[in-house]
């Protein structure tokens, strides 16, 4: 496996508004990196201490194990099943390196797409996240003609929350789970295509 973190630690890290990003749909040899992100404590600490139990979850850390003997099933399920499913990770154009990961799949129970941005920890704090969210919501919306995305975090993470309601997104229900013991509140946040095009006329 490559060691793409590793062989990279001393060079610079650009801010996001320097850097040229774009979405890159991995192959399965590339899904070292996907599990770089899900073996971080530092990138998986939001994921940590859920009420929930399944193989290869470490409520301690929020970490999931991703085995190489993995990778090939996952890219599968993923890749290449767009509109129903999109993954893909943001690249820097200069150096070539990851920076996060997003996806998104359809919820038939509810008729919205869920979805998702994970920036890995190194690059946090730097504009990656609303970068990497304005660039999925292209390609879900403009490119793939999906009709509603979804998403759900708690309302403590005021990060995510800033980024998500500067795009347009709206709170559209709530709910409570467990993390280590105590209850959180969790926000519905859902965003339209209609509304996501009445914001970005250039694209009708």
């Amino acid at each position: 496996m490559t060691n793409y973190h590793g062989r990279n630690m001393g060079m610079q890290i650009l801010d996001a508004q320097k850097e040229e990003l774009v979405l890159y749909v991995p192959t399965v040899e590339d899904m070292w990196f996907t599990q770089t992100l899900q073996e971080d404590p530092a990138t998986m600490s939001y994921n940590a201490g859920w009420d929930i139990s399944f193989e290869g979850y470490h409520p301690d850390t929020g970490c999931i194990d991703f085995p190489q003997s993995r990778w090939a099933e996952k890219h599968a399920r993923l890749v290449g099943h767009e509109p129903k499913c999109f993954y893909a990770f943001v690249k820097e154009q200069t150096s070539g390196r990851f920076v996060c990961e997003v996806n998104y799949h359809y919820t038939p129970e509810k008729d919205w797409w869920d979805m998702g941005v994970l920036v890995y920890a190194p690059y946090r704090g730097r504009g990656y996240g609303a970068r990497a969210l304005e660039m999925l919501l292209h390609r879900a919306f403009v490119v793939d003609g999906i009709t509603r995305l979804h998403n759900d975090f708690e309302d403590t993470r005021s990060a995510a929350l800033t980024i998500h309601r500067k795009v347009g997104f709206r709170e559209v229900g709530e709910y409570s789970i467990l993390c280590f013991g105590e209850r959180v509140r969790v926000l519905d946040l859902l965003l339209t295509r209609k509304e996501y095009l009445a914001h970005h006329p250039e694209y009708l």
